[in-house]
């Protein structure tokens, strides 16, 4: 009996003792989590010290990215500009007459120099010192706009092509001599040549139907020789579609300049602006006008 009543108090000392090493079992397993919470934190607080630069870096890069967005949005927004006004320089051109010539030409190279100082200006200014090469498709169309403008102006004042160095040379009084300036690319002129051509035949037909056939003679010899000889530098040219394009769009329009200036040399005076034309040549002395 007796032994029965010391393992029942064996067993109930036991008893009693177990809630505390419960609790000491809980509560050292607790601090050993947070002593492993507290590791991983300096691990990773270190972890964190250690990527700084690579994140700097990132940081940086993400940065000239958005830099270069924001440039190139707006070296559009200035092709744009440049685009629309050296059109109006163009149209300005088609006004030229016999009558006109001079008034006409001062007043589109007025315009010109406005487009180069307010707009070619500002293009310069965002990509001078910088590779404007990475952005040549942002701005591209509106160079070639403007090289088809300054040609076209030069050729009806001069008869002559304006070249590429003559251009360039224009704009370097726009940019900061310590700074690599920008310069038309060799490309970009060449496609605004080939634009050209388009324009040239426009006025060939106005200059034919105002009776001016040696001047549209001059013409469409001058646009066969532009042709000509673009169709000896394309094939030696990185491939373009852009190039290969408008020099199908040139053949177009040379074959037209010629077929004009053929047709008014077969038919004579046949041609409607001679009718009541006082020209002694014409059989047709003294008719009135028609009116069209």
């Amino acid at each position: 009996m007796s032994h029965s009543l010391s393992s029942l108090h064996r067993i109930s000392l036991f008893m009693a003792s177990k809630p505390q090493r419960l609790h000491q079992t809980i509560v050292g397993t607790n601090l050993q989590n947070s002593a492993k919470r507290a590791r991983t934190m300096a691990t990773s607080s270190e972890a964190t010290t250690e990527s700084s630069p690579m994140k700097d870096a990132f940081t940086k890069y993400a940065q000239y990215l958005n830099d270069l967005n924001d440039k190139r949005e707006r070296v559009v927004k200035a092709s744009r500009d440049i685009t629309m006004n050296s059109k109006k320089v163009i149209f300005q051109v088609h006004r030229l007459s016999k009558y006109n010539k001079d008034e006409v030409l001062e007043k589109a190279e007025k315009d010109l120099a406005a487009v180069t100082d307010q707009y070619i200006s500002r293009l310069v200014r965002e990509l001078q010192g910088t590779d404007f090469w990475k952005l040549r498709r942002a701005y591209s169309p509106g160079i070639q706009e403007y090289v088809e403008a300054a040609t076209f102006c030069s050729f009806c004042k001069n008869g002559t092509l304006l070249k590429l160095d003559e251009i360039n040379n224009t704009l370097l009084p726009l940019s900061d001599p310590s700074i690599q300036p920008l310069q038309i690319n060799i490309l970009d002129y060449l496609l605004g040549i080939a634009d050209l051509t388009g324009e040239l035949m426009r006025l060939a037909i106005g200059r034919i139907s105002d009776g001016e056939l040696e001047f549209a003679e001059k013409i469409c010899r001058f646009a066969r020789d532009i042709y000509r000889e673009l169709t000896l530098v394309v094939p030696h040219m990185d491939a373009s579609s852009d190039m290969k394009t408008k020099m199908d769009t040139m053949l177009q329009s040379v074959m037209k300049i010629e077929n004009a200036c053929f047709s008014v040399r077969v038919r004579g005076s046949e041609y409607i602006p001679l009718l009541g034309s006082n020209d002694p040549s014409s059989f047709l002395v003294g008719v009135p006008d028609i009116e069209l």
